[in-house]
């Protein structure tokens, strides 16, 4: 069983402040995660923003426009400094609120750092320009750059005590990731085009005439298009249903979070499944008041009872 391990109360100036930090900077650049960590109780809720932000700085990194040399010298020093989370090397004082606000959750909830390790990893996939053949190939990247967040997270959120299955949470977490990173490649497919990076696999594209990539607002001539994305977004909710699995073995607040960020994303999966080329045009996103929704939708529980419910007659 993993189980969130309980802060204590005496949380210091240094620290408030470096958490204080953390939040401004999820809720001003975490258009979609913010809705789902305000549903958390304050301590996991300020874990999740350390975690956020450092995540935050290694995605700047990576999509900066600095030379490739330097982006590359750059994630060594956020590797580094991971070394120095696990060598208790981060103090209070430390001049970095993001290495304060990370040592602090390290230290109060049972973090698998090698996650964010993951992570770095990723973002190096990208500085080599790597393309992926298959979706095989595809998912080493996705559980590097969502599928280990998905992991680390967990170590923040616990499981249910006495919860059935839930040695499987991690593989829960990990396959929620991909699905939210299968969705955020569907959404940005012409962005990435614009910025050289092809992230949907080879045979796929060549499966559907698409060969030619994405660098206008229409669909590549003879393609099928339509058909592309409809297969992607198959995928993706296999792998939703799949990941869903994860809300019944979490608390109540906890299985909120979860399920108001998924269900923000499996939203935006239905208007890409809608109108397909719109993902060509411009990116995809919801309202407001739709996100709103969706995060009172996860508070409520529906979507864990529903699982549960699947659950229990899988099992009968």
């Amino acid at each position: 069983m993993i189980r969130a391990v309980e802060p204590d109360t005496d949380t210091s100036a240094p620290v408030l402040a470096a958490y204080r930090y953390c939040e401004a900077v999820t809720g001003a650049q975490a258009r979609n995660f913010a809705y789902g960590i305000r549903l958390l109780p304050t301590p996991k809720r300020r874990a999740m923003s350390a975690l956020y932000a450092f995540s935050r700085r290694v995605d700047d990194i990576g999509d900066g426009t600095l030379p490739d040399d330097v982006k590359a010298a750059r994630l060594e020093d956020t590797r580094t400094l991971l070394t120095r989370l696990r060598d208790g090397a981060v103090d209070e004082d430390d001049t970095d609120p993001v290495a304060v606000a990370l040592a602090h959750t390290a230290r109060r909830f049972p973090v698998p750092l090698g996650g964010l390790d993951e992570l770095i990893d990723g973002v190096r996939m990208d500085l080599r320009g790597e393309t992926y053949e298959t979706w095989d190939d595809l998912k080493v990247y996705c559980r590097c750059v969502a599928g280990a967040i998905g992991r680390v997270s967990l170590g923040v959120f616990g499981t249910e005590p006495g919860a059935r299955g839930a040695e499987r949470a991690p593989e829960y977490a990990d396959t929620l990731g991909l699905a939210l990173q299968l969705t955020n490649i569907l959404r940005d497919v012409r962005e990435d085009a614009e910025g050289g990076r092809t992230y949907l696999p080879a045979d796929d594209l060549a499966k559907f005439g698409c060969s030619a990539g994405f660098d206008g607002p229409v669909p590549p001539e003879g393609s099928d298009f339509t058909g592309l994305i409809h297969f992607e977004v198959r995928r993706a909710r296999a792998l939703f249903a799949e990941g869903y699995r994860l809300l019944p073995l979490l608390d109540r607040r906890s299985g909120a979070c979860v399920a108001a960020m998924a269900g923000i994303y499996r939203r935006l999966l239905d208007r890409i499944e809608r109108e397909p080329e719109a993902v060509l045009r411009g990116r995809v996103s919801l309202p407001g008041r739709e996100k709103a929704y969706v995060a009172v939708r996860g508070l409520s529980g529906l979507d864990t009872r529903h699982v549960a419910r699947r659950t229990v007659r899988r099992h009968a």
